[in-house]
C-alpha cells in the first residue's frame, strides 16, 4: 500500500476493548507521525477528524496574525485621524 499525505485512502480500523484505535504505520509514515507526538480531534459531521497538534497550532497563529495585522492597521488608522482633528481644533 502506498499512501502519501495528498492521496485518498480508505483503512478498516477496529476499535479495541477499551475503546483503542491503531492508526495503521502507512497512515503515520505519510503524516510523518511518531511515537510520542499529540494530535488533535474533533467531531464534524459525522466524522472523527485527528490532525497533528503542530499543524493545527501552527495554522491558528497564521489566523491570528492576519486579524491582528488588521486590527492594528485599523487602530493606528483611527487614531491618526482622531490626531488630525485634534490638529485643527
Amino acid at each position: 500500500m502506498n499512501v502519501t499525505r495528498d492521496s485518498a485512502h480508505a483503512t478498516r480500523l477496529k476499535i479495541g476493548p477499551q475503546g483503542r484505535i491503531v492508526i495503521p504505520r502507512e497512515l503515520r509514515r505519510a503524516l510523518g507521525l511518531q511515537p510520542g507526538d499529540s494530535l488533535v480531534a474533533w467531531i464534524e459531521n459525522d466524522r472523527i477528524v485527528l490532525r497533528p497538534r503542530d499543524s493545527v497550532e501552527r495554522e491558528l497563529w497564521e489566523m491570528f496574525d492576519k486579524v491582528e495585522g488588521s486590527l492594528a492597521s485599523e487602530l493606528i488608522g483611527e487614531r491618526r485621524l482622531e490626531a488630525q482633528y485634534e490638529n485643527r481644533t
